[in-house]
């Protein structure tokens, strides 16, 4: 009995020492995790021994599928554009279309020297200094823009010679024409058809020069060689009731006199024979200057 008691106690002793062995692993669990710095686990579930005392290896979490590597997405942004040089820019012209003032009258007056410009220079820019323009860039072998850029201007004035104050301020706007030898001695009222101009020449030389109309092709103005028969600075024609200002009749009734249609209307209209002046304060020196007797020549 004796031995049976004895055996009794040592079982006992076992299963207390069992039970106590369990909760202290955990505390050293616990310990060794504050030691190095973790947070503490609880041992439950896989690992920890079930009712029966059956411990398991602990389950690992499946490590994430291998693939390719995707960085975080970053905000869309517009691709930038390509970069475009800009063009080479064109110096701004010195002159052109539509242009006036005292530089475009130099302009036609040069060009005129050069045989380019038909006209007396007028100060406007227009279409036949364009064309002129052109045809001095063609000659030069420079761009034909028919604008003056710096390399037009400083050619033309390096082949030119400065403009006088007549060839920029002509008296007439057409260029007077070459003088008939009828008109090459004494003092003469020379008219010519063809330039349309009237030129006080006194020994070959023109003191004074005007534009001048003539009469319609039922109305013409005689052509030949006439003396001034009688002045009238205040005439009324009798026939036409028109007044005609400074008139010199030179062949019946036909005279030269101021037209106010003329200064008004320009060449869209024509006389009743006589040739008309329409710049006043041209023709009253020479009304005044002109005595009965002095020559007439109307040619073409």
């Amino acid at each position: 009995m004796a031995g049976r008691a004895a055996e009794i106690r040592g079982l006992r002793m076992q299963r207390s020492s069992g039970r106590r062995t369990a909760p202290a692993v955990a505390a050293v669990l616990v310990v060794a995790a504050l030691a190095v710095g973790c947070r503490p686990v609880t041992v439950t579930g896989a690992g920890a021994p079930d009712s029966k005392g059956v411990r398991y290896a602990p389950t690992t979490p499946a490590p994430p599928p291998l693939g390719r590597y995707t960085p975080p997405a970053r905000h869309a942004t517009k691709p930038r554009p390509a970069h475009t040089p800009h063009p080479a820019r064109t110096p701004r012209p010195l002159m052109a279309p539509g242009s006036r003032g005292a530089q475009v009258r130099e302009l036609q007056a040069r060009l005129a020297q050069l045989g380019l410009f038909g006209r007396t220079p007028t100060g406007y820019y227009g279409s036949v200094t364009t064309t002129a323009v052109r045809a001095f860039q063609r000659r030069q072998g420079l761009p034909r823009t028919g604008t003056v850029q710096p390399a037009t201007w400083r050619a033309l004035r390096k082949q030119t010679r400065r403009p006088s104050q007549t060839h920029l301020h002509p008296p007439t706007t057409q260029p007077i024409g070459v003088p008939d030898p009828r008109c090459m001695r004494g003092r003469v009222i020379c008219i010519s058809k063809r330039s349309n101009t009237l030129a006080w020449v006194v020994d070959g030389r023109v003191v004074s020069a005007m534009d001048v109309r003539f009469g319609s092709q039922y109305t013409p103005t005689r052509e030949g060689t006439f003396h001034i028969t009688f002045k009238s600075r205040h005439h009324l024609s009798t026939l036409y009731h028109t007044a005609m200002p400074y008139a010199m009749f030179f062949s019946g009734g036909q005279a030269v006199h101021y037209s106010a249609d003329f200064a008004a209307h320009g060449y869209r209209g024509a006389s009743h024979g006589c040739v008309n002046v329409r710049n006043k304060k041209a023709l009253a020196p020479l009304f005044n200057t002109v005595r009965p007797g002095t020559k007439v020549v109307i040619y073409r």
